[in-house]
């Protein structure tokens, strides 16, 4: 009986220390496996942070790369800009502020566009316009110099277009669009079949065509750039006579008036006068030849008549 208690005990005993054994055991196997967890989440962590941190300075050294050549671009790139003038000026003489405006264009080694006037017969005044083209160096001294020579500056409008963006722009196509020539050109060389060489010449022939665009545009937008228009209204104000209304003046142009009238009534009768001797001298040297005649006659009358007496 005691022996059975014994091993009853003694299987109780082991199986006790068996049970804790186990669970100790468990539980260094969970506590392991949250380390593990940790150190896993921990390392993952570290790694998406330093991820996104080398993209972030991967984004920042992207945007610092593209402004600076950005930068580049603006400071290599000439500005390309269209200037265009149009005046309105009134003068005293109009053949003479032609005439000026002619040799100041050309000193500056412009050229005149087109030139237009009329009126100037009788008592119409001259009028008309004359466009220009002028380095846009000296368009602003041009302008100044116009505006200073005339009597009055009836309207001035001045503007400016940037195109700058749209020549850069046609740059970059000319660009690729030269890089696809020599592809094709090359493609040409080493085609063999027919079709392939057909086929290449026409993609050819659009590429040159689209080319020839580009740099008709480029060197319009040159031209336009480099030298400015200047479009000019001139419209002669030189007061005569004829046009002046009495009731609108006062007694001091009055009183020129009539002065100015009365040497022209001298000067007309002066004229009529020299007129009529100078053209009737072979006529009145005529009369006077006869006049002298009848007068040597009619005298020898009378000395004779007083010799019978």
């Amino acid at each position: 009986m005691r022996k059975i208690l014994f091993l009853i005990v003694l299987s109780i005993s082991i199986f006790v220390v068996a049970c804790s054994n186990d669970s100790g055991e468990s539980e260094a196997i969970s506590d392991m496996e949250v380390i593990h967890e940790e150190e896993k989440s921990s390392f993952s962590n570290s790694v998406g942070n330093d991820s996104s941190s080398d993209k972030a300075d991967e984004a920042e050294e992207a945007q610092d790369e593209e402004a600076t050549s950005t930068d580049g671009l603006d400071g290599q790139v000439d500005r390309k800009i269209i200037y265009t003038a149009n005046l309105t000026i009134e003068v005293k003489d109009y053949q003479q502020t032609l005439d000026q405006i002619q040799t100041q264009v050309s000193d500056r080694g412009g050229y005149i566009v087109e030139s237009n006037s009329h009126g100037g017969q009788g008592d119409e005044m001259t009028s008309g316009y004359i466009t220009v083209r002028i380095p846009q160096d000296l368009f602003h001294e041009f302008v100044r110099l116009v505006e200073e020579g005339s009597n009055k500056v009836l309207e001035s409008s001045t503007s400016g277009q940037d195109v700058t963006e749209e020549y850069v722009d046609l740059e970059s196509r000319l660009k690729s669009k030269r890089v696809v020539e020599e592809r094709l050109l090359s493609f040409m060389e080493q085609a063999e079949k027919t079709e392939d060489l057909l086929t290449i010449s026409n993609d050819l022939a659009t590429v040159q065509e689209d080319i020839e665009e580009i740099m008709g545009r480029m060197k319009y937008l040159e031209n336009k750039s480099d030298l400015a228009t200047v479009t000019i209204h001139i419209q002669e104000n030189n007061v005569t006579l004829s046009s002046m209304d009495e009731d609108n003046l006062d007694t001091w142009d009055r009183t020129k008036q009539q002065f100015l009238k009365s040497i022209n009534m001298l000067l007309s009768f002066f004229s009529s006068l020299v007129v009529l001797l100078i053209g009737n001298l072979p006529v009145l040297l005529l009369l006077a030849v006869i006049g002298l005649v009848l007068y040597w006659i009619i005298r020898k009358k009378m000395k004779n008549n007083h010799s019978d007496l």
